[in-house]
């Protein structure tokens, strides 16, 4: 097996014989221990030894990207060839700037996270511990996914980056069943199994299913809100894809034009933050090589900046964020801070609401305005009085993101990781209180 680093500078080498300008080559190796699980048992168990391998050229003002999972010198030299043939026919881009120029120091701490994957037993132990939780908690039945990976990169550029950096990742995603009508989801992702809890997971999920018993069919309407960590992890990500520069540049942002402004009530601070050593998303440099860096993206609600590569930074004048994106910047890991309450002081501000756990099919009707609906998906509740009065069924979410910001009037000091299929960035998220929101009728 021909070695990364020589992998990384033999592109290197084709991509200069192509006269490219500026090229980087970033390669991710991974060892992934899946374990899925069913009707509170293990039902299957795989691993994966796979790589990703992403090119970035440039030509003059041309730009082109293209991946492939085959790490063979030939078809890698292949694909430069293709890529540079490509990129000459594309048209130039106006917010082109070359990459920056290395190397640089990174800190060590992100260079080396967690530890090598724990051996099968442990694996079989956490997800028993999960679905413990949840049957402690009520549910007859317990099924979801353990995922553990360790991922190692290698980013090499023409501007003279080497860099090197492993991680652990853990995700899991419970769902509890009651009975045919009545589930409950919850889910966690973290890059240290020190901080990794599958039992209080698969509690948390538990103690929904049971709460949605016999649910109804709820009526349309205005209603205040308690948004789950699950769906408000949802909402947020994508407040965090909004604040992308390109996202802004392309007119897919509700956050276009709004910078020093309050998109948000004052109680939300939004940071992405690369740096935490323990996190799912953190890395040590973006996929330019430029060390990464805590920053605030909504401060006290005013938004504070866009996320950058080079080429964004460059057209608004500003320095990168370290967010690179070779295209399109995006976000590490999304840490929500402000709140002090609990859930039972969020359920007591609330005369007349609905508590919705979770979401699924975020789906925009305009991505300017941030006009969206979602599906409520496993609990879902009336609330009446300050108490959860009982479950609910067949409502959609259908608001816009810069109202319900606007109209976020609590949250909780607790704050948990979320990430699973809906919620691909990891968010640190709260319970959160948002007045007047819309649901219609679900036809699913």
């Amino acid at each position: 097996m021909v070695g990364v680093r020589r992998v990384a500078q033999e592109v290197l080498r084709a991509a200069k014989r192509a006269e490219a300008t500026d090229a980087a080559v970033d390669l991710e190796e991974s060892t992934t221990y899946m374990v899925r699980f069913s009707n509170n048992e293990i039902t299957v168990s795989k691993v994966f030894h796979e790589y990703d391998v992403s090119v970035y050229l440039a030509i003059g003002e041309r730009r082109g990207v293209a991946t492939t999972s085959v790490l063979s010198l030939s078809e890698l030299k292949k694909l430069v060839a293709g890529l540079a043939a490509t990129t000459r026919m594309a048209g130039p881009s106006d917010i082109y700037a070359p990459l920056p120029r290395g190397p640089f120091k990174y800190e060590p701490g992100l260079l080396s996270r967690g530890r090598r994957a724990p051996p099968p037993e442990e694996l079989v132990e956490w997800v028993e511990a999960a679905v413990s939780g949840a049957r402690n908690s009520g549910a007859a039945r317990v099924a979801g996914s353990l995922i553990v990976g360790e991922v190692r990169r290698t980013l090499y550029t023409s501007g003279g980056v080497r860099a090197e950096s492993r991680a652990e990742r853990i995700e899991l995603s419970v769902r509890a069943f009651l009975d045919g009508a009545s589930s409950g989801q919850f889910s966690t992702a973290t890059g240290s199994r020190e901080e990794f809890n599958p039992y209080r997971t698969g509690e948390v999920a538990g103690e929904i299913a049971r709460m949605a018993r016999n649910p109804v069919s709820g009526e349309p309407g205005v209603y205040d809100a308690i948004l789950g960590p699950m769906t408000f992890a949802n909402i947020l990500e994508e407040v965090g894809r909004a604040s992308s520069a390109y996202s802004v540049l392309t007119g897919f942002s509700f956050l276009e034009g709004r910078l020093g402004e309050s998109v948000a009530s004052k109680i939300l601070t939004l940071i992405d933050d690369p740096t935490l050593l323990t996190a799912y998303g953190s890395e040590a440099f973006d996929d330019e090589g430029l060390p990464t860096r805590s920053k605030v993206i909504i401060d006290s609600g005013e938004l504070k900046t866009y996320l950058h590569n080079s080429a964004t930074a460059k057209k608004f004048g500003v320095e990168s964020t370290a967010n690179a994106g070779w295209i399109s910047p995006e976000p590490f890991n999304l840490v929500v801070e402000g709140g002090g309450a609990t859930l039972n002081q969020l359920l007591s501000r609330v005369d007349r609401g609905i508590f919705v756990t979770n979401d699924w099919y975020l789906r925009y009707r305009n991505f300017r305005t941030g006009e969206f609906s979602t599906i409520p998906r496993d609990g879902l509740f009336i609330v009446r009085n300050g108490s959860i009065e009982g479950a609910l069924r067949d409502l959609r979410l259908s608001d816009s993101i810069p109202r319900m910001l606007s109209n976020l009037e609590e949250m909780t000091a607790d704050k948990y990781w979320i990430k699973w299929w809906e919620v691909d960035v990891p968010v640190k998220a709260p319970y959160a209180l948002i007045r007047g929101v819309n649901f219609t009728k679900s036809t699913i």
